[in-house]
């Protein structure tokens, strides 16, 4: 009798424990999503309310802060999306700004490690923070 009771106590336990778990991880994801958004392959992507030259000089004063070498600056060939691309002596970071709207932009960062097979997604977050700290 007292096993089957132990039991009992258990299966209501996992029953009633078993909707937290999926209630955590949608709060989890719902906070980790809020500012920046990471695919799968260290690519951090961000959406500014500005104007796609305003957040370029931003994106230049924040790699400048950073102390990361701008290489290059222009337009994809038959695109409106801006490409910044910037070095250090151990990363080569691309920067794509699209704009969406007049007054809003798209920010993509890659930071690539060594020989470009790896992605450092920290850096490419700092990049995009600093970036907001630029805009104010």
């Amino acid at each position: 009798m007292r096993s089957v009771c132990l039991l009992l106590i258990i299966l209501i336990h996992a029953v009633l424990l078993s909707g937290c778990a999926a209630a955590v991880t949608s709060a989890a994801g719902i906070g980790g999503s809020a500012a920046i958004t990471h695919t799968m392959n260290g690519i951090t992507y961000r959406t500014f309310t500005a104007p796609e030259a305003k957040v370029r000089v931003a994106t230049i004063k924040a790699l400048d802060r950073m102390q990361i070498k701008l290489t290059s600056d222009g337009f994809q060939e038959k695109s409106n999306i801006r490409l910044v691309t910037a070095k250090t002596t151990e990363r080569k970071i691309e920067i794509q700004l699209e704009p969406i709207s007049p007054n809003t932009t798209r920010m993509r960062v890659i930071a690539k490690k060594g020989t470009g097979i790896f992605y450092d997604a920290s850096t490419a977050e700092e990049i995009i923070q600093q970036t907001k700290l630029s805009l104010g």
